[in-house]
C-alpha cells in the first residue's frame, strides 16, 4: 500500500507556478504510475486542503551531452497541476517564495 508521500514527490518551484498561486494552482512532481484520484487524495491528506481539479502531464527527458560522444537523457517525470477550492487554505511550503 502506497502512502501519500510515495505519490507526491516534490513541489515544482518555477516562475509560472509562483504566478498561479494567486488562483490557488500548485504544481507537484508525482509518481509516474499515480492517477488523478490518487494525486487528489494524497494532496488532501498531506496538506489538509480541498482539491477540485487535477491535470497531469508526462514530461519527457531532454537530451544531454557530457563531452563529445557519451550522450544520454535526463529523467522523465510526471507533473500534476492541482487546483484548490476557494474556501481552502493556501499550502504553506509555497509561502514566502515570491
Amino acid at each position: 500500500m502506497r502512502t501519500a508521500y510515495d505519490i507526491v514527490i516534490r513541489p515544482v518551484i518555477t516562475e509560472q507556478s509562483m504566478e498561479d498561486m494567486d488562483i490557488k494552482k500548485y504544481v507537484f512532481e508525482v509518481a509516474k504510475d499515480a492517477n488523478k484520484v490518487e494525486i487528489a487524495g494524497a494532496i488532501e491528506e498531506i496538506f489538509g486542503v480541498r482539491v477540485i481539479k487535477v491535470t497531469t502531464t508526462n514530461v519527457r527527458g531532454k537530451k544531454k551531452r557530457n563531452g563529445a560522444y557519451p550522450s544520454g537523457y535526463s529523467k522523465s517525470w510526471k507533473k500534476a497541476v492541482v487546483k484548490l477550492s476557494q474556501d481552502s487554505k493556501n499550502i504553506e511550503i509555497f509561502e514566502n517564495m515570491s
